[in-house]
Formats: structure tokens, sequence, C-alpha cells
């Protein structure tokens, strides 16, 4: 289906112009949501109109948010999370979590929907952009490090080939096995000879 833009659509195109949808795409969301109409020939007339209407809207929405796409411009946030011995967080740093941290940093009310990224599942940094306006996208420098966990060290300790470990336990029982014949032979040099049986002697005649 055809439909001509009436207003600016992200990730899809600018007011004035006319662009081919999915149907239900174009009757479920564009239409309802009055952002664009059928590209009819008499909607096609009024393409300049709309496009001029178009550019002066959005100079105004860009000249109101571009202090606010300074300030998120270059923000770092910082997030901490469990992660996996493949470096992968066993849960994600979401959107959610992400527009939070710039509206608690920033005293703003952004929705998550303007966060471009998926949720997040490695350590290390990302660079995340934020959708203000069609033109606007600053990007945000978002850090995840993984959570140091008590006993890693024993964990680490634990990891040994199935093969030393198999080892381990022969050596072991070895040495038990040893010390049991050392007991036993103690034991036997430690026991007192039984005294030899008297014969009796008849008594004289």
């Amino acid at each position: 289906m055809k439909v001509l833009l009436i207003k600016d659509v992200y990730n899809l195109g600018r007011a004035g112009e006319v662009k081919k949808v999915a149907d239900g795409y174009a009757r479920n969301f564009l239409l309802p949501q009055k952002m664009a109409v059928f590209a009819t020939e008499g909607a096609l007339k009024q393409v300049e109109r709309i496009q001029a209407a178009a550019a002066k809207q959005r100079e105004l929405l860009n000249e109101e948010m571009s202090g606010l796409a300074e300030q998120i411009q270059g923000l770092e946030l910082s997030f901490t999370a469990k992660v996996g011995e493949t470096g992968r967080l066993f849960g994600s740093i979401t959107q959610q979590n992400i527009i939070d941290a710039i509206n608690e940093k920033l005293n703003v009310n952004l929705e998550k929907r303007q966060v471009e990224s998926q949720p997040l599942r490695e350590v290390g940094e990302h660079d995340v952009r934020i959708r203000l306006t069609f033109d606007l996208t600053p990007e945000v420098k978002v850090t995840v490090e993984g959570e140091e966990q008590e006993g890693a060290e024993e964990e680490e300790g634990d990891r040994k080939p199935r093969s030393a470990k198999i080892e381990e336990i022969v050596e072991a029982e070895e040495a038990a096995a040893e010390t049991e014949e050392e007991s036993e032979e103690v034991a036997e040099e430690e026991l007192p000879e039984a005294p030899e049986a008297e014969e009796d002697q008849a008594p004289e005649a």
C-alpha cells in the first residue's frame, strides 16, 4: 500500500514523502495515528504544503530539544551485573534501566522507546543513541561491569582438570592404605609374647 506521510516517521521517512508499506502497518498504526494518508491524487497535490508545515515544526522542535541533546551527548552511565564464565550477563541492562538513569541524572522525563538499543548482555562499553527528534539522536556511553562474587578464588581453585582430581583421589587412597599397614605392623611389634606353658611334672613316687 502507498501512503503519503504527513508527519516525520522515524525509520520510515519525512513528512511529504510517499512510501510503500505493509497494509497492516498502514491500517493499524500510520493511519490511526494520523501520520499518513492514502497516496491519492488529491493528497499528492498537498505535498508542498505538508512539507513546508513539517519543516517549520521540525525546526521548532529541534531548537527546543537542542539543549537537552547537548546534555545527553557524552553522558556516561555505569551499571554492574552478575556475569557468567563467558562474560555474558545472567540478565541484561534494559532500555528502561538506561532511560531511568538518564532521567535521574538530568531530571527529565524521557521514555524507554527513545532508547535505540537492544538490551545489553555483555560487559564493556556501549554507545547508545537516544532519539529526541527525527534529527537529534545524541549518544550516551554505557559501561557494564561484572559484580565481584565472593568465593571466586575458591571456585577458581575447584576448576581443575578431571584427570588431576582422579590422581588426587588415588594418591589419597594409597596414602590411607600405607598408613593402615604401618599401624598393623606397629601393633604386632608391641604385642607381648605369650609365655610358654610349663610342662606338668609328674610327682615323685
